[in-house]
């Protein structure tokens, strides 16, 4: 065999081995999952049991790391930067990936593009909220007040473009009514305001709304989620309730840098999906009252497509602009 022959070979052995050794080498060393808020949400148990799990089966150290800021902007994008070898990663969620970047005319990266989608997906429905003096105890009820009084029903959120104010305007749009939408610095003022009157309807976020339906200091009338939630199984959707085809959930998902190559975002994703596979994984998610279906890489893709799709339109059409 002559020189350039045992060259031709040589490169072609190194080809042929090295996606195996890439993805052999993965983590070589300790994996970082950023959180794009501050501590104590809901987002921290969830990426605790990952990393224990994820430590156990992959052999590295995971650590949490919270970058708040710019309603979940500055952590995202942190992650878009990241070198692509699956040692950083982000837990993101509905605002940073799909609403915050719709509101913006020059967003910071675009989520397509610059991130890669792995798994993980958790959903949570919201609880259409009414203070106990409103006369409505059904969706059809809520209506037709809002038909009767127009303009006297105001719906609080925890601020501009969040969750909770996008399915209010969905719900007013769907249902053709008009309420008036009261932003506030944070759900927990929104709580508040909303026990005590000043406001009179809320779409709350199922996990935090649970004590306060529990107390009777809040009546809730349906679930905005496309079934109905295991938390409050006697509640219908909005959808049962009359309006065909409404649905809305909250979620969040483990992505990564786009690059990151396919062997190592399918160990991960195989990875997490064993890990809430497991008792106290499904424990665990039935405490925090998220939904959760095995997700491969593309069905994860295709589920941001379609709110990024769905919410973008109802954003340009509603003129909402970020704060």
């Amino acid at each position: 065999m002559n020189l350039k022959t045992l060259a031709a070979a040589a490169t072609l052995a190194l080809t042929m081995s090295a996606p195996a050794w890439s993805q052999a080498a993965f983590p070589s060393t300790a994996i970082k999952v950023v959180v794009p808020s501050a501590p104590g949400g809901l987002s921290d148990p969830v990426v605790r049991f990952l990393g224990e799990h994820l430590q156990r089966e992959l052999g590295q150290p995971v650590i949490m790391v919270h970058r708040p800021g710019g309603g979940g902007l500055i952590g995202t994008q942190q992650v878009t930067k990241a070198v692509p070898d699956g040692h950083t990663l982000l837990l993101g969620n509905i605002g940073p990936l799909v609403f915050a970047p719709a509101m913006m005319p020059k967003p910071p990266y675009v989520v397509q593009r610059d991130l890669a989608p792995v798994g993980s997906l958790l959903t949570f429905g919201n609880a259409v909220l009414v203070n106990p003096a409103v006369q409505a105890t059904t969706i059809a009820q809520l209506i037709a007040v809002a038909k009767q009084n127009p303009g006297t029903i105001n719906f609080a959120s925890a601020g501009n473009g969040q969750s909770q104010h996008l399915t209010g305007e969905l719900f007013k749009r769907v249902a053709g009514i008009d309420i008036m939408h009261v932003p506030y610095k944070g759900t927990g003022p929104a709580t508040t305001d909303l026990i005590g009157g000043q406001v009179q309807l809320m779409f709350g976020n199922i996990p935090a709304a649970l004590p306060f339906i529990k107390s009777g200091q809040l009546r809730v009338i349906a679930v905005t989620s496309p079934r109905r939630s295991a938390a409050l199984p006697g509640v219908p959707t909005v959808e049962e309730s009359g309006l065909p085809g409404f649905a809305v959930v909250s979620w969040v998902a483990l992505m990564a840098p786009a690059g990151t190559p396919k062997p190592v975002i399918d160990r991960l994703n195989e990875a997490v999906d064993r890990a809430w596979a497991t008792p106290d994984g499904q424990k665990l998610l039935a405490s925090l009252n998220f939904d959760w279906a095995k997700t491969s890489p593309a069905e994860l893709s295709s589920f941001l497509d379609g709110e990024i799709t769905k919410w973008t339109k109802l954003i340009k059409d509603a003129d909402i602009k970020g704060e």
